[in-house]
């Protein structure tokens, strides 16, 4: 009997977590022309600018041409952007019409509900990711080092940052609050998080400073998964990518437990 139980409880919890993830993706997906297409057209332009017409002037960059050196550390950006901002407007706005409230009433574990909101946060993430690289393939031949490293980094960042994404949504009060974060503390990490430059080019004191930037790590591993080189220790960066996760899980777990910005 309880092994029944114990599987009823799991066939539960599973049809929960999927229904909140198919929820958020057809959210997204409905209007895909918003969430989809401009991380694309933006990142053109990037590739076009920065790639095509600056790349051509600077010349090389840690042994490869300047437009294959920054094609991963803009995919990461666009992964990283799409992946907050998905999470952040999509909970703020259950939280704004009280329907979050319902869903942390029914008998749904706390922890599924995280891991639905973040599962449509990275689903997009990597729709976006999947786009961009696509498109890149328009301006230089994407190589491959260690599609395992790729994939592992783009689900470790995108899970991050759209458990990141959900913590701001639990504290914002209003909308504009859920643009702060994004555009005074991610756009600083993301541009100076080395992806349009590597971090030996810095002088020492600079280079130390830059390892500070938790970005830097998340760049410089995709970056590896695709040339095979990195400014930063390959392990060391998937380790503090793993640790940030489980610290932010565990942060947004306690919030919507005990109903931190949620309950009046």
């Amino acid at each position: 009997m309880n092994e029944e139980k114990k599987i009823s409880w799991v066939k539960q919890n599973y049809v929960a977590l999927t229904t909140i993830w198919i929820k958020e993706c057809t959210r997204f997906l409905r209007i895909w022309v918003q969430t989809l297409v401009p991380p694309a057209i933006t990142m053109s332009l990037y590739f076009v600018i920065f790639g095509s017409l600056i790349g051509n002037r600077i010349g090389q960059m840690g042994g490869f041409s300047y437009m294959e050196f920054i094609v991963p550390g803009l995919i990461m950006m666009s992964v990283i952007t799409s992946s907050y901002s998905n999470v952040s407007s999509s909970f703020f706005s259950a939280k704004f019409q009280r329907n979050i409230e319902e869903l942390l009433v029914s008998p749904v574990p706390t922890s599924v509900i995280i891991l639905g909101y973040v599962g449509g946060g990275v689903a997009r993430a990597i729709l976006i990711g999947i786009m961009v690289t696509m498109v890149s393939l328009f301006f230089v031949d994407v190589q491959i080092y260690s599609l395992g490293i790729i994939a592992l980094t783009v689900l470790l960042t995108s899970t991050l940052f759209a458990t990141a994404g959900l913590i701001n949504a639990v504290f914002a009060k209003t909308f504009d609050d859920i643009s702060v974060v994004p555009t005074f503390v991610l756009t600083p990490l993301t541009y100076l998080g080395g992806v349009f430059y590597s971090l030996s080019l810095l002088p020492e004191f600079w280079q130390i400073v830059s390892k500070a930037n938790p970005v830097v790590y998340m760049v410089n591993g995709f970056r590896y998964g695709f040339l095979g080189v990195s400014d930063v220790n390959i392990t060391l960066a998937l380790g503090l990518l793993v640790g940030f996760n489980v610290l932010l899980f565990s942060i947004a777990y306690y919030l919507l437990k005990t109903g931190k910005g949620i309950r009046s």
